[in-house]
């Protein structure tokens, strides 16, 4: 009985294996991602995937993030040998097997951050020798494990790690990283670190640390943590920092003679901010960053008016709020901090003046960034101390993002600022350009980028040697600018590329997302210095010469290079090739060479007719369409008359030569139409009637046309004699008998005995011409009558004959 708790214990473990193995092999219910592009980058990020999805193996690059994966099994990436980035950034991962990625051999970057990974695994890494990047931040572990889980990526060069969750650093986390390009470190939570657990790391570039818990309750572990990370040339970025009087662990810093800090996310009090600085008294400190700060206090830091920060060359404020701002003093104490720095750049902190007495407090200030703020002309006058040149060293001016409408009072501002050689006003609201505008001589840099210009004039200065006017409403440019070598014109309105002669020195021309339709050869030869051309994203005319040309420009054979790439340039007419990137259009010789070909098309049609006109004459197609016209035309007169009649007129009509008509004068006609008294036999009946004969010379009507006599005869007759000779073949009127007598076997009415055929001569077949096909055909099958040279003959030649042209009737009644 003690068995049976076991055995139930035994089947529930065995029961949850099962559904464990289930889980960890989804086989079927995988999905496909097909989300490719000619790269092999896929991306499958915000698809809802539960499971790994099946991709090509090709794939380069694969983006998992912003899914539902909660499993990577072993055999999910097996076949990505190739692969060089994944990404698993934000998913519901908690278990990896530990020989998932064994197959990444190529893996340069993974990243697994913001997931549910409770423990890392050493395995997962012992095949990733070409890993360079590796990202496991905002994962619920509590240490990185007790081996080291990175001993085999020797070529590593960027790490992120941490979390919430971390508590524990030890000596030998990192063993087997020797230097690192980035190492960013969220520890916010954590509690236990020994120290030289970061120290092993060298050389070691951009340091980020988030130590809020530990500058709190334990400035000693921050300050061991910051100590082993700081070298003077290594940047240090501390987040998530509240500052009171917890300052302590930037004694190590200051010790290490580190030169660059930046604070991200803090909030600062007075004393906070005076005991800095009187820390950081007298070092090499050369860079301040400061970027989400809070200031709590009233800006009260005259206390540390004694400390020495000459070294200090740019001061960098950003996205700064002052939580007692009406309460907060001006900067004018603070003239022992403001006369050193050469940078200063306060930025999206709405800031709506600095005082024309804090200005003068700038002695070697030359670089100057107010930008995002709320400076319009009457603050930035007063900030420019109304345009009297009292930043005499200044060389670059940026207050792009506020609120300033007049370039006028701009250029006035700035025109004594004798060393200014760079100058954003970008993203205000100038809507106008005046006519004419003062500057410094010195000025080369301008950008007016994103402001609500319609049109240019003078007031731009002739100096200038790189203009930004992209995103304006610009339909045109015609300024002569001699020293300009960079134009950018990007997001205007453009309908063509300005000419070049007004540029003699251009080499960089951005015109992207205009209204350009074409642009040809020619136009950048008028850039005589043209190097480099972005002209993509416009609505492209594709001509057969703007096809040939970018084609021509993208493989190299233009003097201006492309650099925003061949698929930037996409057709938006004619229709049918709406779309179709420009380099892949072919275009037929019809629609580019239309003259020419039309030109072709027709010597080409015209040699062809030429030659079926010949070859039908060869081979007498046009007689045979005159003839057939003249057979109609003759025949429906003889039905006309036939009508008429509805008689048989004739037994024969006689088809003859009038230099044979004393044969068929003397011998056809009297042997066929008179009666012989030979011939009368007693035994066999009465003597058949005589034959009725048509004969051309008696029988045509007068005054009609010769053909419809001839058809009529032919149509009012049984039978056609034709009386061959050499006469009849060069007879002219023998020929029209003998072609309509050739249309009259093809009538379906007419057998092939309707002609019959007398050779007065021998005569060959040959000697007819080709064209009688029929006749010539009905020679070598039909036997024909030869004249009988001897005169005994003659009475079997004339029986032949008279059989031949009796009709049916008469022959069944002889019978």
């Amino acid at each position: 009985m003690a068995l049976l708790p076991n055995l139930h214990l035994a089947l529930l473990l065995l029961f949850l294996a099962m559904c464990r193995g289930q889980r960890s092999n989804p086989g079927g219910e995988r999905s496909s991602c097909d989300r490719c592009d000619p790269q092999h980058a896929c991306n499958c990020s915000h698809a809802g995937y539960t499971f790994v999805p099946i991709v090509t193996d090709r794939a380069l690059t694969l983006d998992l993030s912003f899914n539902d994966i909660t499993v990577v099994t072993g055999g999910d990436l097996t076949a990505h040998e190739e692969l060089r980035i994944l990404i698993l950034h934000r998913n519901r991962l908690s278990e990896i097997h530990p020989a998932a990625l064994d197959s990444l051999w190529s893996l340069e970057q993974l990243d697994l951050s913001d997931n549910q990974l409770t423990a890392i695994n050493r395995r997962w890494f012992s095949k990733l020798g070409a890993l360079q990047e590796l990202n496991l931040l905002n994962n619920p572990y509590s240490s990185l494990g007790s081996r080291p889980v990175l001993q085999r990526l020797v070529r590593l060069r960027r790490l992120m790690f941490g979390g919430p969750a971390l508590e524990e650093l030890k000596r030998g986390d990192l063993s087997g990283v020797s230097q690192l390009e980035e190492l960013t470190l969220q520890a916010n939570n954590l509690r236990r670190y020994e120290s030289g657990a970061l120290a092993d790391v060298w050389p070691l570039g951009r340091v980020t640390l988030s130590l809020h818990g530990p500058f709190l309750t334990n400035e000693a572990l921050a300050s061991d943590v910051i100590g082993d990370v700081s070298y003077p040339e290594t940047p240090i970025i501390l987040k998530d920092l509240h500052l009171n009087h917890s300052i302590q662990p930037f004694k190590e810093m200051v010790r290490r003679r580190v030169r660059k800090i930046t604070f991200c996310n803090i909030s600062l009090t007075d004393n906070a901010m005076v005991d800095f600085l009187e820390t950081v008294d007298g070092e090499p400190i050369t860079s301040l960053f400061m970027d989400g700060i809070t200031l709590i206090g009233e800006g009260r830091w005259e206390k540390a008016r004694w400390s020495d920060h000459k070294n200090i060359d740019e001061f960098f404020v950003q996205n700064v709020v002052v939580l007692n701002v009406y309460q907060f003093t001006s900067f004018l104490p603070l003239g022992f901090l403001l006369k050193y720095p050469r940078k200063v750049s306060v930025i999206n902190s709405q800031m709506f003046v600095m005082p024309c007495a804090t200005s003068y407090l700038l002695l070697n200030l030359q670089y100057l960034d107010l930008s995002d703020n709320l400076l319009t002309e009457l603050t930035l006058t007063e900030t420019l101390c109304n345009g009297k040149g009292t930043l005499k060293d200044l060389r670059v001016l940026n207050v792009s993002g506020n609120a300033l409408k007049s370039l006028s009072t701009v250029s006035r501002l700035v025109t004594k600022l004798s060393k200014l050689t760079h100058l954003d006003v970008s993203r205000n609201g100038f809507s106008s350009m005046p006519g004419v505008c003062s500057w410094p001589s010195t000025l080369r840099y301008l950008n007016i980028s994103r402001a609500k210009l319609s049109t240019i004039s003078a007031c731009l200065p002739t100096t200038l040697e790189v203009l930004d006017l992209s995103n304006n409403d610009l339909k045109a440019f015609m300024l002569i600018l001699p020293f300009l070598r960079e134009l950018h014109l990007s997001g205007n309105k453009l309908l063509r590329l300005p000419p070049g002669w007004m540029f003699p020195n251009l080499q960089t021309l951005t015109i992207q997302s205009n209204t350009l339709s074409m642009f040809s050869l020619p136009d950048l030869q008028s850039y005589r210095r043209l190097q480099d051309l972005r002209a993509g994203q416009n609505k492209f005319i594709c001509s057969c010469d703007f096809v040939y040309f970018l084609q021509s420009a993208i493989k190299g054979g233009e003097d201006a290079h492309l650099s925003d790439g061949k698929d930037a340039y996409i057709c938006d007419s004619p229709l049918y090739l709406q779309g179709e990137p420009a380099w892949r259009v072919r275009l037929s010789v019809v629609v580019c060479r239309r003259v020419l070909f039309v030109s072709v098309s027709c010597v080409v049609a015209l040699i062809i007719a030429v030659l079926v006109c010949v070859l039908l004459w060869r081979l007498h197609a046009f007689w045979y369409l005159r003839m057939t016209w003249a057979w109609l035309k003759a025949k429906r007169s003889s039905r006309l008359r036939r009508r008429r009649e509805q008689l048989i007129t004739y037994d024969a009509f006689v088809s003859y030569s009038e230099r044979d008509a004393s044969w068929v004068e003397n011998f056809l006609v009297p042997e066929l139409e008179e009666p012989r008294e030979n011939d009368e036999d007693p035994r066999n009946g009465p003597t058949p009637r005589p034959l009725t004969l048509c004969l051309h010379k008696r029988d045509f009507l007068p005054g009609h046309w010769i053909v419809d006599n001839i058809m009529n005869a032919i149509e009012c007759s049984r039978r056609t004699v034709f009386v061959l000779s050499e006469n009849f073949v060069q007879s002219d009127w023998c020929r029209y008998e003998l072609d309509f007598s050739h249309f009259q076997l093809f009538d379906g009415k007419a057998g092939s005995d309707a002609a019959i055929l007398i050779l007065l001569e021998p005569l060959s077949k040959d000697d007819i011409p080709k064209r009688f096909c029929k006749l010539r055909k009905l020679m070598n099958s039909t036997t024909y009558l030869e004249w009988p040279r001897e005169e005994e003959r003659s009475a079997e030649f004339w029986k032949k004959v008279r059989n031949a042209l009796r009709n049916e009737e008469e022959e069944q009644k002889e019978d």
